[in-house]
């Protein structure tokens, strides 16, 4: 059975396996310091980033999600925005990626939140189907202007 807790301090070096995993998954590359500073945002109980990780039975790692909440125009609640969603792939398919989303989609009910949403890359048709069992899929399409730093 897959456990969902939220990240501590004394998860960091199995979620860097994860966070190195999903990174490379992106073909993104942050620096060290970037991870670090991701890491402990998620820890602060003042910033408004949120993590938690999936253990299997055996206790081992094989999951991470982070989120944020936003004001947001059109309700009077926040919205929750699932950032990162990662599962070893080794044991997708299995319910991790699904129990995950849960536990995001669960908190932000619990908090007061309008809605959960997140992006995912076209191609991804692995995690596709199961977004497409899970949400909604609005049609919109994602633009972004990057302004450096």
């Amino acid at each position: 059975m897959t456990t969902i807790t939220a990240l501590t301090d004394g998860d960091h070096d199995d979620w860097l396996a994860l966070w190195w995993g999903y990174l490379e998954f992106y073909e993104a590359d942050l620096s060290p310091a970037q991870t670090e500073l991701t890491f402990r945002r998620i820890l602060d109980p003042e910033a408004s980033i949120h993590g938690a990780i999936a253990r299997d039975d055996a206790g081992s790692a094989i999951g991470i999600v982070h989120w944020l909440t936003h004001a947001a125009t059109w309700s009077e609640g926040p919205y929750c925005y699932l950032e990162d969603l990662f599962v070893h792939p080794e044991v997708r398919g299995g319910g991790t990626g699904a129990a995950l989303i849960e536990n995001v989609r669960a908190w932000a009910h619990q908090h007061g939140c309008a809605k959960v949403y997140w992006l995912t890359q076209e191609h991804n048709r692995t995690a596709r189907r199961l977004y497409d069992r899970v949400a909604t899929d609005t049609g919109f399409v994602h633009y972004e202007i990057p302004l450096g730093g």
